[in-house]
């Protein structure tokens, strides 16, 4: 069974074709700058040289329908005919309380992803296009939506509300949701099974780590809480995100800055985080640099994150009760070593017997604790892209 993947941006799309249930990646690729004169796509052939073809395309309908062209050129493709293409995974970003596991696309749940464009004005306008897009170009053939939100729909009352009037979840829904869900639901089941722990009786912080990090408690295979809230922008801090932040400070940056409700909201999601405290970069790997260097607000950066995130696992671990396995993933989590190893410094009090040699060592999915360490901790790569294959899977196979 051939399944498309499709993550749909504001301005890019990114997709793989899976051949299923093998879960062979045939082709992968992104198409960029949409909408602007210098678009463009890269797309790889599983096996040959990636190739980069530049053309206008002006909105996601033609991004969508030069996607499916590649993949059934004679050359870089992977189809023979388009009706070897059985189902397309799309991922969302927010379902509100809507949805608690992926659904097969219908017109009714179009409408209701419509009304939770409020809670994601960035990201569901351009996950809907994309599907409405590829609807379009194939009608026939069945559309599945695997959402961020859906694993932490789990959470208790008291983990997902916020102390403010009850009437504002009432009339505006406004809570704690989380992201990064697939993710995190994708580790934590795959870590349990290395680490020899029964999932549905383990206790697992996850820690997707990267330009967007989130950390998340998953109590017996189930989320019961996790950092980011109602938007991505709570939680640790991040590349250009501030994390949690009183409420009082940003009304005061405001006043002081003279920033309306807009301009306040651009500046906690994209002049924070490790920008903001190193004043050189978002990026994790420059920031080292130059920290390596003597630059103080770099180092201080680097301090910050990484007390950040080990202070969200020391909640989760008593919300929790307690802790048998830690997981880094994401960009950092998989790749930076010296930030793991940051995070992990003085956690002996949990249990925890962290290998920091083998930490600087050890490439993709391993164990980074000694074999004596009471509580796990891990490395495992993450991919979403398969999940959302897999339940594309399920759901198209589900009788009606």
């Amino acid at each position: 069974m051939k399944v498309l993947v499709l993550n749909c941006g504001s301005s890019s799309i990114k997709y793989q074709l899976f051949d299923m249930p093998k879960e062979e990646v045939l082709a992968k690729g992104v198409v960029e700058k949409i909408g602007l004169d210098d678009s463009f796509i890269k797309h790889e052939k599983i096996g040959e040289d990636k190739i980069v073809v530049n053309k206008s395309i002006p909105n996601h309908k033609v991004g969508i329908e030069s996607v499916v062209a590649l993949l059934l050129d004679a050359k870089v493709g992977c189809l023979k005919s388009i009706d070897e293409l059985e189902a397309v995974g799309h991922r969302v970003a927010h379902a509100g309380e809507k949805f608690k596991s992926s659904v097969k696309i219908t017109d009714a749940v179009i409408a209701a992803l419509e009304e939770c464009i409020p809670l994601a004005p960035l990201h569901n306008p351009p996950n809907l296009e994309g599907i409405r897009s590829m609807i379009a170009a194939l009608p026939n053939v069945p559309q599945v939506g695997v959402f961020d939100t859906a694993f932490h729909q789990t959470m208790p009352d008291y983990s997902y509300m916020y102390a403010i009037p009850y009437e504002m979840y009432e009339k505006h829904a406004i809570r704690r949701y989380g992201f990064h869900g697939t993710s995190h639901r994708y580790v934590s089941a795959l870590g349990a099974d290395l680490a020899g722990l029964d999932y549905n009786n383990s206790k697992i912080i996850t820690c997707h780590l990267g330009n967007g990090s989130s950390i998340a408690a998953v109590k017996n295979g189930k989320s019961v809480d996790t950092s980011m809230g109602m938007t991505p922008v709570e939680g640790v801090m991040m590349g250009t995100r501030c994390g949690d932040l009183d409420i009082g400070a940003a009304l005061n940056i405001a006043d002081y800055e003279g920033l309306d409700i807009k301009k306040l909201n651009n500046y906690v999601n994209k002049k924070c985080g490790l920008l903001g405290i190193s004043c050189k970069s978002s990026d994790m790997r420059d920031i080292e640099t130059a920290a390596d260097a003597g630059d103080k607000k770099c180092k201080l950066a680097l301090n910050m994150f990484a007390y950040r995130v080990k202070k969200y696992i020391g909640a989760y671990a008593a919300a929790m009760g307690g802790v048998d396995l830690i997981i880094f993933t994401g960009g950092i989590g998989e790749n930076d070593k010296p930030s793991r190893a940051r995070i992990m410094e003085n956690m002996e009090f949990l249990g925890i017997n962290f290998d920091f040699d083998l930490n600087m060592k050890v490439r993709g999915t391993n164990m980074l604790s000694k074999p004596d360490s009471k509580v796990k901790v891990m490395v495992v790569e993450t991919n979403e892209e398969l999940v959302i294959a897999r339940d594309t899977v399920e759901e198209i196979s589900k009788k009606l």
